[in-house]
């Protein structure tokens, strides 16, 4: 085998999350955390959603992201959490008591940075996001995600999600409702 060199440069890895290194932890988010909360938002909603829109309803949403934490985390506005892989901070989650659904949690919002694709970090935020939801007395949970992204779809499933069978739309500025699907965990089970 050839040794790297300037004429035979070592192989890289260009996946997502490869470059990473460092113990990956998760926490609940601080009023200081408002600016890291905010980047893994806007950089994941860029990636994932942004193409289904038109460029400037894209632009906006990926602006608003950017901003919107500092506010909610200030004023203690439901359980936000971060997860980090060695120091950087690269998913985040937000969760409220379901509006809908008695009884019952509701994540709003869980992203990941690109970055941290594929690296660990999404299954344990979302492990210790779960985990801090049943202290606070919520054994069951529920979420909806774009019924047009597979890859949020695949991950729900993939830490003990089930898709319940409803629907529904959700116009996210632009005229253009778009159709989301629910998914739930109920009792100790799951991530």
């Amino acid at each position: 085998m050839t040794e790297p060199s300037d004429d035979h440069p070592k192989p890289t890895d260009d996946r997502p999350g490869s470059g990473l290194s460092g113990p990956i932890s998760a926490r609940l988010a601080t009023a200081a955390d408002g600016a890291a909360v905010g980047e893994i938002h806007a950089a994941s909603w860029g990636a994932a959603y942004a193409p289904m829109f038109p460029e400037d309803v894209a632009r906006e949403g990926i602006e608003s992201r950017k901003t919107r934490w500092h506010k909610r985390l200030a004023s203690g506005e439901g359980l936000v959490m971060i997860g980090f892989v060695g120091d950087r901070p690269l998913a985040m989650s937000w969760s409220v008591p379901s509006e809908t659904r008695p009884e019952f949690a509701e994540i709003y919002s869980f992203y990941t940075h690109p970055d941290g694709w594929g690296s660990g970090v999404s299954a344990a935020l979302m492990t210790s996001t779960l985990q801090q939801l049943r202290a606070d007395g919520f054994d069951r949970v529920h979420l909806w995600t774009l019924r047009d992204t597979p890859q949020s779809r695949r991950f729900y499933t993939k830490v003990g999600f089930t898709e319940t069978g409803a629907t529904q739309t959700r116009d996210f500025g632009d005229g253009n409702p778009l159709p989301q699907v629910e998914y739930e965990l109920a009792g100790q089970g799951g991530a």
